[in-house]
């Protein structure tokens, strides 16, 4: 057994030397906090860290005499599909930062929802089930994968083996407006287990309410009677190869919300956990859309609109550009409150007043509405021109001499248009007095 226990040390030296190189052919040896049953433990805080030595071969680790230090318990887990050999479930070698895994007992009981009554139907529980059960929640590193799983010991060992697997690999997905996005679940069953029969369900959870989206039977070949539109299953993907992923054809502001993903086997459950959210930047429009030509000392108010985002975090700030190059920020701004469309997107609006007697605005330049946004930043520019500035630049210049030469011209159509029309009258006014 020393020799045993040795081998096993040295193994697992050389796992925390090579990190993630030693499970590039390797599985790792995972760190779990055990979850006590809280009728028992009377706290949910003693948890206890265990080890979990996985194996793909079908052959359990030789027992070991005592876990090392700070460990409570050592279990061996046959897993056929290596769904706890990915990568990241590997950390960097002396990393602090490692993949979160729980484990906790759990209790096979028939299910109750109508989709997966046929699952346990006549109602009797095989001699499979008397053994000991647990459930591991597992999430890799940088959240690349999300695991679900269903262990089966016989009673009395710690020769744990996988019966239900539940894999995504979209933890956390950001989609735009009108796009299509899939989300990842996978699972395997034991096929030498005597559990047959399997039956899915996808449901929505979002700020305190949940709803079904989905649902099969996939013993009795039957959908549930209200699925959501435009969400579907590859039903031939979901028989042949456990892949039970969710398609929303084209998404909406509600499809926002945390998606559990349920897997039914004859008396167990397992479900993985993602999150969706819709993020959709604003788009930006400017009233006036052009500016007028204005005087040194006259304001100026312009109207900036942001329309169609999702969510409503949203920063509106104005910024100033002048010819050469410097930006900055201007105000102080008006903001409104949020207004909301039909189809669940927001706009609001922000007004600047453009007061050229005490703003530091020079001869003009570019005036830009910003919109900072969760989904990505919007900008929306307009060009300014002041005219009487004390310095005028050549197009200034130009402009005073354009209006001058205006100026003189309509002075001198008036001239001669008029003055002549006008002395003529005089004249003959003067004659027919004296006549």
């Amino acid at each position: 057994m020393t020799c045993l226990w040795s081998l096993w040390s040295l193994s697992l030296l050389t796992f925390a030397c090579f990190g993630r190189e030693a499970c590039s052919s390797h599985c790792p040896v995972l760190e779990c906090w055990l979850v006590p049953d809280k009728a028992r433990a009377g706290a949910s805080n003693n948890q206890e860290k265990v080890l979990l030595d996985v194996r793909t071969d079908g052959h359990h680790a030789a027992n070991q005499d005592a876990p090392p230090d700070g460990i409570k318990k050592i279990y061996s887990v046959g897993d056929p599909a290596a769904t706890l050999c990915h990568r990241s479930l590997c950390p960097l070698s002396g990393s602090a930062h490692k993949p979160v895994c729980e484990l906790s007992s759990f209790l096979p009981h028939p299910s109750t929802v109508k989709w997966a009554a046929s699952l346990t139907e006549p109602a009797f529980s095989p001699l499979y089930l008397q053994a000991d059960w647990m459930a591991a929640s597992i999430q890799g590193l940088d959240a690349q994968r999300g695991i679900s799983n269903v262990l089966r010991a016989t009673t009395g060992t710690s020769d744990l083996d996988v019966v239900l697997s539940v894999t995504t690999t979209t933890v956390a997905v950001k989609a735009g407006l009108g796009e299509q996005v899939l989300l990842d679940c996978q699972f395997w069953a034991d096929r030498a287990s005597p559990l047959s029969g399997f039956a899915i369900e996808w449901r929505r959870q979002f700020r305190g309410s949940g709803e079904m989206i989905l649902a099969y039977d996939g013993k009795a070949d039957r959908l549930s009677d209200t699925p959501e539109d435009g969400a579907m299953v590859d039903f031939a993907g979901l028989h042949r190869n456990g892949n039970a992923s969710l398609i929303i054809r084209e998404t909406k502001v509600r499809h926002t919300g945390t998606y559990i993903c349920m897997v039914y086997l004859p008396n167990l459950l397992a479900q993985v956990t993602m999150e969706l959210e819709i993020l959709e930047p604003p788009s930006l429009s400017m009233h006036p859309a052009s500016l007028p030509l204005i005087v040194t000392g006259q304001s100026l108010t312009v109207h900036c609109v942001a329309s169609g985002f999702a969510p409503h975090s949203l920063e509106l700030s104005w910024e100033f550009k002048s010819p050469d190059g410097k930006t900055r920020s201007l105000g102080p701004v008006r903001i409104s409150g949020h207004r909301q469309a039909w189809d669940g997107t927001y706009s609001q609006d922000t007004r600047l007043e453009l007061d050229t007697s005490t703003m530091d605005l020079g001869r003009g330049g570019e005036v830009t509405c910003v919109g900072e946004h969760p989904g990505g930043t919007r900008r929306a520019s307009v060009t300014l021109r002041i005219i009487g500035f004390s310095t005028p630049s050549i197009e200034d210049s130009m402009a005073m001499v354009g209006v001058a030469l205006v100026l003189y011209g309509l002075i001198k159509f008036v001239s001669w248009t008029f003055i002549p029309s006008v002395r003529t009258s005089l004249i003959c006014a003067r004659r027919l007095k004296r006549g």
